[in-house]
């Protein structure tokens, strides 16, 4: 085999982003660059790599070139998120056509255009799909699920987020045909109910995702089905679920041992009785997102947060804002017990103070994990606290809105240790004094732009 199709045919297992297998590639078809172009299983593993917009592009240099580049083969992930206003159903119908059963992955989000008849063809032409996104996609009912469930047994992965006509029959069907289903979105289907999911959870037993932001019939009762039979959870999105209470997520912490990934902001009824649940029983947790608890008890030792970060060693991100009980004492835990900790969200956290910080910034997260820390209206927090995190290498973000007693000079100091760290503070404007002798009256800067 030539010299240069051979160099090119080494390199192309390579990742696209490779740059030195960009070079080779570029050498290949500088010197030998004929035998190179019309060399047609070259071309189809280089056509592999390529997205949507270049394989058209290739498609129109010459007649081998377009057969080439429209082979299902290289048609296997498409996203048309970038065309959303142009993509009507027939597109889909044309694109499935061609990709038939090669296609795994394709992405319709946004694309408003599209209907229940183009994706019935599609689920027809394209079983082996295991990914599919219909994000937005408002004309989407019922009927597509009943395709999906009838022709696409392989799915895996399926985001229905802002289709709100979509309502129980649509998870049904889908635990009938869509047994390998891992990750489900249905944020803001609000014509969802417990029956649905109940119905979903009893045939997907491998669910690992479940977002359910703003399906607002959601109760307890929908939670306590997927408990016991999703084993497996890994995350789970409740935001504005607002009728759940701390019966129904105290289900879920008992049975998905798994669970990394918790929101419920914006869920009034629960108390600080969740974060005890889940310190006993999800100790792979990595994220606890907003839960609005403004109750927790001031005492490190009986403090659910406390619990939380002693028993989820793989936390990563933490928010506790306007948690207004916590104290130093949940900080030296997470220093101790939380060495894998990111991001950790402390505003309006008016208890703590420079001690609670400088355990903080001692603790084994602090040198090569800590990115973010969010200190906005903590009042008892001064320069001390910047002096303990100036050894957090990692720290790409500090927010320190409202806090009083940080200086200009104190946060000068911080970038002399940390230069690319993005500070957010505000400091009001001097107004200036009267002028003397004037009657004219001075506003500060603030006032003129009002």
């Amino acid at each position: 085999m030539e010299r240069g199709v051979f160099n090119v045919l080494c390199v192309c297992n390579a990742p696209p982003h490779n740059l030195s297998a960009k070079v080779n590639i570029y050498l290949a078809f500088k010197h030998d660059n004929h035998r190179v172009l019309n060399h047609p299983c070259l071309c189809s593993r280089i056509f592999s790599f390529l997205d949507v917009v270049t394989l058209c592009r290739c498609a129109q240099v010459s007649r081998s070139w377009n057969v080439l580049a429209l082979d299902g083969s290289n048609w296997q992930r498409i996203d048309l998120f970038d065309f959303q206003r142009d993509i009507e159903g027939r597109v889909v119908e044309n694109i499935s056509k061609r990709c038939g059963g090669f296609l795994r992955k394709l992405s319709l989000r946004g694309c408003l255009g599209v209907g229940d008849s183009a994706l019935r063809t599609f689920s027809q032409n394209c079983r082996n799909i295991e990914l599919l996104s219909l994000n937005g996609c408002t004309k989407i009912t019922d009927s597509t699920c009943n395709s999906l469930s009838k022709f696409c047994p392989k799915l895996k992965h399926l985001d229905l987020a802002s289709c709100t006509s979509i309502t129980n029959l649509s998870l049904k069907a889908l635990s009938e045909g869509c047994p390998l289903l891992e990750q489900l979105n249905i944020s803001w289907c609000d014509q969802v109910t417990k029956d649905g999911i109940q119905a979903l959870v009893r045939c997907c037993p491998g669910l690992k995702g479940l977002f359910l932001k703003g399906c607002t019939q959601l109760e307890d009762e929908a939670l306590k089905h997927i408990g016991a039979h999703c084993p497996e959870l890994v995350t789970l999105n409740l935001q504005t679920c607002s009728q759940i209470t701390d019966e129904g997520l105290i289900t879920i912490c008992r049975g998905c041992h798994h669970l990394q990934s918790l929101c419920v902001s914006g869920c009034a009824n629960i108390t600080d009785a969740i974060l005890h649940a889940l310190g006993l029983n999800c100790p792979r947790l990595r994220l606890v997102l907003p839960l609005l608890l403004v109750h927790l008890t001031p005492d490190p030792c009986s403090n659910p947060s406390t619990l939380v970060s002693g028993n989820c060693h793989e936390l990563e991100k933490m928010d506790l804002e306007e948690c207004v009980q916590i104290t130093d004492g949940t900080l030296i835990q997470l220093s101790i017990h939380c060495p894998h900790l990111q991001v950790l969200s402390l505003s309006h956290c008016e208890l703590i103070t420079d001690d609670g910080i400088r355990h903080l910034g001692s603790g084994p997260c602090a040198h090569d994990r800590l990115e973010v820390i969010e200190l906005d209206n903590c009042p008892l927090i001064t320069d001390a606290s910047l002096e303990h995190l100036k050894t957090c290498h990692s720290l790409d973000r500090i927010e320190l809105y409202d806090c009083q007693q940080i200086t200009r000079a104190g946060i000068k100091r911080l970038r002399t240790h940390l230069p690319n760290i993005k500070v957010h503070a505000y400091f009001a404007p001097v107004t200036p004094p009267p002028s003397v002798g004037g009657s004219r009256q001075r506003f500060c800067r603030c006032c003129i732009l009002l």
